[in-house]
């Protein structure tokens, strides 16, 4: 191109553009401007959740369908609670899937093998990753599934009771 056309303002708005694809340009520059910032302590919680959320929720439901082919006395009372508990844990997750989309972040399980998983994020520009072991990932599992019952607990006893 000529440089009598580059910057005279005539030629960049002869151009034919869509309005979003104008849009989507101008974003694409600031963006190349701004610097990768590092993720929040929140944001940070919110992709351990989207990491162990799925894990805790398959088991919940294995031990749902592990104790509904029993032959244990209460097994419908502790399929019911497991099936509650793991609802919860489906509804947080789908909470924190929307958050990280709505925040534009994106986190790949990267590598896999007997004492950690590796999972690479990324988040705006900043592209970085995180390990989990498998000790810190059954200790973190156990106690979020205890807290989850802490809580279902306490909700079915804050109810309040029918009057007679």
């Amino acid at each position: 191109m000529s440089k009598k056309l580059e910057k005279n303002g005539l030629w960049e708005s002869s151009r034919m553009m869509l309005p979003q694809h104008k849009e989507a340009f101008q974003n694409r520059l600031s963006d190349k401007a701004v610097h990768p910032s590092c993720p929040t302590t929140e944001e940070i919680n919110m992709m351990k959740d989207f990491v162990l959320l799925p894990i805790m929720h398959s088991i919940i439901m294995r031990k749902a369908r592990e104790i509904e082919r029993s032959s244990e006395m209460l097994r419908v009372l502790y399929t019911k609670v497991a099936q509650l508990l793991a609802k919860n844990m489906y509804t947080d997750l789908s909470k924190v899937k929307r958050s990280l989309l709505e925040k534009n972040i994106r986190v790949f399980e990267e590598e896999k093998d007997d004492q950690m998983v590796r999972y690479r994020y990324i988040y705006r520009n900043y592209e970085d990753s995180f390990v989990i072991t498998r000790s810190y990932m059954r200790a973190e599992v156990s106690m979020r599934i205890g807290r989850y019952a802490d809580v279902l607990i306490t909700n079915i006893c804050n109810k309040k009771k029918p009057d007679n």
